[in-house]
């Protein structure tokens, strides 16, 4: 049998690693996060990478000044994934930090695509729950090879080939400009080790096989493919960068961004050239994380050109595109979040995309019909989704309205509509949240009431 091939290396000189803290703090500085960020979840997987990673943000604590909290993903497929979890909870308490386990129980021959998603949609939840600002992930320079490599041989776009961006929304990715070697060494030198994931290894996977087939291949053939690999990223990178900055120059798109979706205004876009339009309609998906093909992508034009507001079209998973009140938004599909009782003298909760708090205090002299805040007599309210048939009378209107004639006035997309936060006092619909206030449960001037703010959205 022969003997196994080297990995591919990029053809550059092989930096020390005595100034590793300093590169990496470096790094972490070009990223450009925003100053308002305090705490950060730090994904450990148990491998070197991550424990690097962990090491090296606490390492340079004293400059970037963030809270660290360490996440671990179990995934229940190994049977080693309980001893790898102790010992990221051991490594975390070494360092004095708080630590979260998540045990996944994904099961043996779960394929790595799902254990991904489970993995992101768990790391999402905790950041969430822990008040982090942003997920700190460990790809380094050879992971994002193995990427770009992955999308050329898919058949990906030009925007596919930049691979990880080093930051995207609440994802940072500082080891980018690291080789997995350095940051192997660099432990070691500290009397440290990591688990070695057997998976990682099994040509079975299709990572696993351009890591340990295909790229030595390539570096036997020609020792500079991979510095040209990487090149290649960083031209798409810089092409990826063009078209998003596009949508902030071209006159009228007006893009507007919450967490789970995004828009732009449609006519400018109708005029453009399809060529032009398509490239733009992906640019806008790429800020939320869908992947918008170029065939999808042509046909998403074409709806919206027929001009009929509330058309809506599967973009893949759990993605949709629509049109509504003259613009084009991207948005993924989420259930409604099942009813809550807002009980007690205060209390603040994450239901679907927003943020409800409450409280007990005197009542204003004035309520308002519209607002972010509420006002309710009684112990306390249901918070639900609209349901088909729902009715309030206005506050200072007569008789009833539809809420769903309610929201569409108010022009809430179709697909905002079924998780929009309802308030009912007593069985009656006291307040859609943010758009018209009930004339049910109202207080009196200085009045013990409920006092409800919801954000977000």
């Amino acid at each position: 049998m022969p003997a196994p091939r080297p990995p591919l290396r990029p053809v550059v000189a092989a930096p020390t690693t005595d100034d590793l803290p300093a590169r990496f703090l470096a790094a972490w500085e070009a990223l450009d996060c925003p100053t308002s960020w305090r705490r950060v979840l730090v994904a450990v997987s148990g491998g070197p990478d991550s424990l690097a990673l962990l090491h090296l943000m606490h390492a340079t604590g004293a400059h970037h000044r963030l809270d660290l909290v360490v996440a671990h993903a179990d995934h229940g497929i190994h049977p080693d994934s309980r001893t790898v979890a102790d010992r990221v909870v051991a490594a975390a308490t070494d360092l004095a930090l708080p630590v979260a386990v998540g045990r996944l129980s994904l099961g043996a021959g779960t394929s790595e695509t799902r254990a991904r998603a489970a993995r992101h949609a768990w790391l999402e939840e905790v950041r969430r729950q822990e008040g982090a600002d942003a997920v700190v992930l460990a790809h380094h320079q050879d992971d994002q090879l193995e990427t770009i490599l992955l999308r050329v041989l898919a058949g990906s776009g030009p925007a596919g080939l930049a691979g990880m961006a080093a930051r995207h929304g609440r994802r940072v990715r500082p080891l980018l400009g690291f080789q997995k070697q350095e940051l192997v060494t660099w432990l070691e030198g500290k009397g440290l080790d990591g688990w070695c994931d057997p998976s990682n290894t099994d040509p079975v996977h299709d990572r696993s096989w351009v890591r340990g087939v295909l790229l030595p291949l390539l570096a036997e053939r020609d020792p500079q493919a991979g510095e040209r690999l990487l090149r290649l990223g960083r031209q798409a990178a810089a092409n990826r960068g063009a078209w998003n900055a596009a949508l902030d120059t071209l006159p009228g798109l007006s893009a507007a961004e919450s967490e789970r979706r995004i828009s732009v205004a449609a006519l400018p876009l109708v005029t453009y050239d399809s060529a032009l339009a398509v490239a733009l309609l992906q640019a806008t998906a790429r800020r939320v994380g869908c992947t918008l093909g170029t065939r999808r992508g042509s046909r998403l034009l074409e709806m919206v050109r027929g001009g009929r507001s509330g058309a809506a079209m599967e973009l893949g998973g759990d993605w949709r595109g629509e049109l509504a009140f003259g613009r084009i938004c991207f948005y993924r599909v989420v259930s409604p979040p099942p009813p809550l009782r807002l009980n007690g003298r205060r209390g603040e909760v994450r239901w679907g995309p927003w943020q409800v708090s409450w409280s007990r205090a005197p009542a204003p002299a004035t309520t308002r019909r519209d607002g972010w805040v509420g006002w309710f007599i009684g112990e306390g309210a249901l918070l639900r989704a609209p349901e088909p048939g729902d009715q309030l009378t206005p506050l200072g209107g007569v008789g009833h309205r539809a809420v769903s004639r309610v929201l569409q006035e108010a022009r809430v997309e179709r697909s905002r509509r079924a998780a929009w936060p309802l308030f009912e006092s007593d069985g009656n619909i006291a307040w859609i949240g943010g758009i018209c206030r009930g004339e049910v449960a109202v207080p009196r001037e200085g009045e013990d009431a409920l006092r409800i703010e919801v954000s977000g959205g």
